[in-house]
């Protein structure tokens, strides 16, 4: 049993159960950080030969993804629902899966993230996927990072900096 849910702790599996399985609060997976059980209406395929059967049934989910991030994603489609009108002071850091020095501030982000919840909030923009936002703060170089207040863009620390740098820029706006 144990080697069957450590298989489903896998980023982005999924399993389907049948509907003759247990109902959903007789399945328990509250130790696995990040596992889901939801309702399922697609069609589930049992072998080749029978083909597809509509069936409902419970579907795990991994969503450790997800949950990893304490620093939400924010696009360019999401950024002035999320950024320009939040109530809160923001913290937004440009970034892009190649960057390397962006990967040595993500853990820095979300720490301070916790550290800050309730406070501020924090996002994560990925140049890349979202170029017209970065063009319109003039991102030239990653990670950069931006403070942002009543919709208005307040401050602005680029490269992979310590923590304590950000703390700091971060306490002026509190």
């Amino acid at each position: 049993m144990a080697g069957v849910l450590e298989a489903i702790a896998v980023p982005c599996a999924r399993l389907v159960f049948p509907k003759a399985n247990p109902p959903v609060s007789a399945v328990n997976l509250s130790q696995f950080n990040g596992l889901k059980v939801k309702k399922s209406r697609s069609p589930v395929k049992f072998s080749s030969r029978s083909g597809y059967v509509k069936r409902g049934g419970l579907t795990v989910v991994c969503e450790a993804q997800d949950t990893a991030l304490k620093a939400g994603a924010v696009t360019d489609k999401t950024w002035k629902s999320l950024v320009i009108e939040s109530d809160l002071p923001v913290l937004v850091e440009f970034w892009a899966p190649w960057c390397g020095p962006c990967k040595m501030i993500h853990p820095i982000i979300n720490e301070l993230a916790e550290e800050y919840a309730g406070r501020f909030k924090f996002f994560q923009l990925n140049t890349d996927e979202s170029p017209s936002t970065a063009t319109e703060y003039g991102i030239r170089s990653i990670p950069t990072v931006m403070i942002f207040k009543n919709g208005e863009k307040k401050d602005a620390v680029i490269g992979a900096v310590p923590k304590t740098t950000l703390a700091t820029s971060i306490e002026k706006f509190l």
